[in-house]
């Protein structure tokens, strides 16, 4: 952790002072930046889009993948991530990639579904019965098909990021069955699936921005709102909706990208080394949000928060409840949807 923390530094200072595209470096020799690399001028210096703060499980696992590159590259690449959404929203950063104007990215399939509607189906309501589900499908030849599928788009797909599970919480009530949540007026994302799922659940949807929240709760507006652990804990939206419902309504997998006019710059024999420090970089990821979910539940569990979980039989009804959106947003794909619930069973 002391190697990312000193090389995040170093980002932090030349991140902003260098150029978005790739360059080619030149210079003398020396001990390397880690000690390892032949060389101190690295032949090509890449940037790395990332929207949340520095210390967020995505972000680290941001800057492990850059160190692991730099190091098995001997230092001849150099990937500079700037987190905070320095480089744009998660869509326009998609967008720049397609023309290779930014070069690596972790963007959520929310953001990356609206250019690749196919992926939509990883993040359909209730579709997953617990964490291992949805890894047993990406881990897959379900997930290696998805990976595939960003070929014509000017990107390339390197790994799976987690992203938790989103559960809904409320300011008045528990919510324990399918009832209680019909006439709740629910926060969602300005996402257009979002706001069908709380309807198609009875409830009436608002969009509103994410540093809203707190108020609308407090001051009732909304009844409310549905995020994951660490969300929850780190706005303290607890204080103001106490009551938290373990649903697990969406599990919305995250993707690190390369831009396809990027990775036909860049010699072949890194192409290897590239994929495989982005799939290590992914399993550094998966346990950094399992530790953040695991203190953050431990902290507003502490703070009075009560916690409901929904019987296997509630759950039922929540899903049928989402017929008519899997219609909806993948009717065409319906195979492949039969194929991940038989994945679960």
């Amino acid at each position: 952790m002391a190697g990312i923390l000193a090389y995040m530094k170093r980002k932090t200072m030349l991140g902003l002072m260098l150029s978005a595209v790739m360059m080619a470096g030149t210079g003398g020799c020396g001990a390397g930046k880690y000690g390892g690399g032949d060389c101190d001028a690295p032949e090509f210096v890449l940037t790395y889009a990332e929207n949340q703060p520095e210390d967020y499980p995505t972000t680290q696992g941001a800057y492990r993948f850059a160190q692991l590159v730099y190091e098995r590259t001997g230092g001849k690449v150099e990937i500079q991530v700037s987190p905070g959404g320095v480089l744009g929203d998660e869509q326009s950063t998609i967008e720049q990639m397609q023309f290779g104007g930014i070069d690596f990215a972790r963007v959520s399939l929310s953001s990356l579904s609206d250019f690749i509607p196919k992926m939509n189906v990883l993040q359909m309501p209730y579709l997953y019965t617990d964490a291992d589900h949805m890894w047993q499908v990406l881990e897959g030849e379900i997930g290696d098909e998805f990976l595939d599928s960003l070929d014509g788009f000017g990107l390339v797909a390197l790994s799976w990021y987690d992203a938790g599970a989103r559960n809904f919480y409320s300011a008045k009530k528990p919510v324990e069955r399918l009832e209680d949540v019909k006439g709740m007026r629910v926060r969602v994302q300005e996402s257009e699936l979002m706001k069908a799922v709380v309807e198609a659940l009875g409830a009436s949807a608002v969009p509103m921005p994410y540093d809203e929240v707190y108020s609308a709760l407090e001051t009732g507006s909304i009844d409310a709102a549905e995020n994951n652990w660490p969300s929850y804990d780190s706005m303290r939206h607890y204080e103001v909706a106490p009551y938290y419902t373990v649903d697990e309504h969406t599990r919305v997998p995250e993707m690190q990208l390369v831009s396809e006019a990027t990775w036909k710059k860049l010699p072949s024999e890194y192409h290897e080394i590239i994929r495989e420090c982005a799939r290590e970089s992914a399993v550094y990821e998966r346990r950094l949000w399992e530790e953040r979910i695991h203190e953050a539940e431990e902290r507003v569990r502490k703070a009075g928060c009560q916690v409901a979980e929904l019987s296997a039989r509630e759950k039922d009804r929540f899903r049928e409840a989402m017929l008519s959106i899997y219609g909806e947003y993948c009717g065409e794909y319906m195979d492949i949807i039969e194929e991940i619930i038989a994945v679960g069973r």
